[in-house]
């Protein structure tokens, strides 16, 4: 009584299943993946150049400006420059994503057209 021995290991791990994936799926699977790593790095990078873009002229504020001085902390300088570099990563992220999966479907399309 219970869960198989095949079908425990099957669900522990997920590499090895009992289905058989067709080259089709092992395709999208391996464009999916590609996608998602080239969104990861395009988004980095975007956060980076974010980060240092917004770092430089908040600290030259809070040092400059008396406004800035009087207002802003430690930690209103941090939400301001994590802000600017969380909203690049997750935009850029996002439309490398979108741009990679409508390539990869526009390539099917002309596979399936010839």
């Amino acid at each position: 009584m219970g869960i198989t021995s095949v079908i425990k290991d099957s669900l522990l791990n997920k590499k090895q299943s009992i289905l058989i994936p067709t080259s089709y799926e092992e395709q999208r699977i391996l464009n999916s993946k590609r996608c998602t790593q080239e969104g990861v790095r395009a988004g980095t990078k975007a956060a980076v150049i974010a980060g240092i873009a917004t770092a430089v002229p908040t600290l030259i504020a809070v040092r400059k400006v008396p406004w800035a001085k009087a207002s802003l902390n430690y930690t209103a300088q941090a939400l301001i420059i994590s802000g600017a570099s969380i909203a690049a990563y997750f935009i850029t992220a996002d439309k490398t994503i979108l741009e990679c999966a409508r390539k990869n479907s526009r390539e099917q399309y002309d596979n399936l057209k010839k």
